[in-house]
């Protein structure tokens, strides 16, 4: 009974209860660990973005935001972030978020979706990703810093839409 609707206010709580580990865990977003609900919050609806969230029987377990990649002459392509709730990996939440991310761009008139950032040791969201039809287009060496591998490498995946 998995539904992705768009977020309003009342979904702030569930989403930061979603962030807050991923956040703290420090692996798979360049966020600062220590980031205060406030900020993490502000940063996820910042005004250039689009939030959704999936929604299973009332409990919000996974969020993404939409928006254009780059202003102006790169505004024809998307970009968009995930986080899905802890203990429910596994469920296809990702999968359901990033369909409904690729249908929403494509409807909006976007040409291809690109990630920015994507944590190079985050395997399951790379495997998944290149799944739902992204290509690593651009790998940059040690870009970020694992809690406890250290520096790593971040990609570059892209599609069109």
């Amino acid at each position: 009974n998995l539904s992705t609707r768009s977020a309003t206010i009342g979904d702030h709580d569930a989403i930061w209860r979603i962030m807050e580990p991923i956040i703290r865990a420090g692996e798979t977003y360049a966020l600062p660990r220590d980031m205060t609900k406030g900020d993490a919050l502000a940063h996820w609806f910042a005004s250039d973005r689009d939030v959704f969230v999936a929604d299973d029987e009332g409990q919000v377990v996974g969020t993404y935001y939409l928006r254009a990649n780059r202003p102006g002459p790169g505004a024809h392509v998307a970009n968009a972030g995930f986080m899905v709730a802890d203990g429910a990996d596994g469920r296809g939440i990702g999968r359901a978020l990033c369909e409904h991310a690729l249908a929403t761009a494509k409807a909006r008139g976007f040409a291809a979706m690109q990630f920015n950032f994507v944590v190079a040791n985050n395997e399951r969201a790379v495997r998944l990703w290149q799944r739902m039809g992204f290509a690593i287009v651009g790998r940059a060496p040690d870009a970020f810093q694992h809690p406890t591998l250290g520096f790593t490498d971040s990609l570059v995946m892209f599609r069109k839409l």
